[in-house]
């Protein structure tokens, strides 16, 4: 049987390579050869970007993308803290939910889902509330294909001196992110952009920003997973097949070119994606400069997302549904994984022969 092409936004469809990986040998993770294998991927997530390992730290943890945005929320703002959550989709919302959960002190700059981050109401209340310590964005926010300008929002909360916390779990590795003197942490997973399966997630954070670490959660406490980590450690059992599949996918997103030529790949794919079903009638949900290169929406065709999802479904693509009441208007396209140019082709001449 054939493997089904994951279209969706993660997991994603595995190169053969990072497939084989998980057949290494089990592995005790007190063992040095653990230790080796963890200390590399920490080294090779802060390549991605050359960061200083002095100043950065990364911070592998088991667990999904979203117990990596946890983590990263929960550890780093203080208990005086508070906590600015710019929403413009279903991830923001989820970042404040977070900081319901823990009960940290927060504000919301809420937007409608297909809307940009407003850099004036946002400058706007960081000016009226001098309480506010961090703000926490969505880079890519999936709900939409939306890739929020996080230089512009970084720059902002530079000016007022506030820390921003990133969720870049469906951006890290793809597109270009600048480490801006206002970001202080992002957190990212290993089964999205990276290539990776499901269980390995990281926060990359500034190791200044751990100093002042409260601790809300026993597993999730970034500081004393950094703390275990650097002495060549582990707090708790990590997933060990998911670390050999990041280790391989990380060795070979280099030997492919980094970050830059990711960057490149995925965009020349969504472009043909875009151009091809906008030929169909098809059109874009946003304007390509609005939108990220890892995931793009759609406006439905007539046939409706049943249809069209079972009958690709049917030929191999998986293509994943809009949100919440987007449900009704959307169908989203991610060209994350091993996918190709011709697979891109396949698609569309199925979709065509559907929306006839």
């Amino acid at each position: 049987m054939n493997r089904p092409l994951l279209l969706n936004p993660g997991p994603v469809t595995l190169s053969e390579r990072v497939r084989n990986s998980l057949l290494l040998p089990d592995l005790c993770h007190r063992e040095p050869e653990f230790f080796d294998l963890q200390d590399e991927i920490r080294a090779r997530l802060l390549q991605v970007h050359a960061l200083d390992p002095s100043i950065w730290a990364a911070v592998l943890l088991t667990g999904s993308g979203t117990a990596a945005v946890e983590a990263m929320v929960s550890s780093l703002v203080p208990q005086d803290g508070q906590l600015l959550v710019l929403e413009n989709g279903v991830y923001g919302e989820r970042i404040t939910r977070i900081a319901q959960i823990h009960r940290i002190d927060y504000e919301t700059l809420a937007h409608d889902w297909t809307a940009a981050i407003d850099l004036d109401r946002l400058r706007g209340r960081l000016g009226q509330a001098p309480v506010i310590t961090h703000v926490a964005v969505v880079h890519h926010e999936t709900t939409t294909g939306r890739l929020n300008d996080l230089s512009a929002i970084a720059a902002v909360c530079a000016e007022f001196g506030v820390s921003l916390l990133v969720d870049a779990v469906s951006s890290f590795g793809a597109e270009l992110l600048e480490f801006a003197p206002a970001i202080t942490a992002i957190a990212a997973t290993a089964n999205k952009c990276l290539h990776g399966v499901p269980g390995a997630a990281f926060v990359i954070l500034r190791r200044s920003a751990l100093a002042a670490a409260p601790t809300r959660s026993l597993y999730l406490d970034l500081a004393g997973w950094c703390r275990e980590q650097d002495r060549r450690s582990t707090p708790f059992t990590p997933s060990v097949h998911a670390y050999y599949a990041l280790r391989e996918a990380l060795r070979e997103f280099d030997d492919a070119g980094g970050l830059q030529a990711r960057h490149r790949q995925y965009g020349q794919l969504a472009d043909q994606a875009a151009d091809g079903l906008q030929k169909l009638g098809i059109l874009p949900l946003m304007p390509a400069r609005d939108a990220s290169v890892v995931l793009r929406a759609y406006r439905l065709p007539a046939c409706g997302y049943a249809r069209l999802h079972d009958e690709l479904k049917a030929q191999g693509f998986i293509i994943y549904a809009g949100q919440g009441t987007l449900s009704r208007q959307l169908f989203r396209i991610s060209t994350m994984g091993a996918v190709a140019a011709a697979d891109v082709a396949r698609l569309l001449a199925e979709t065509a022969r559907i929306v006839a």
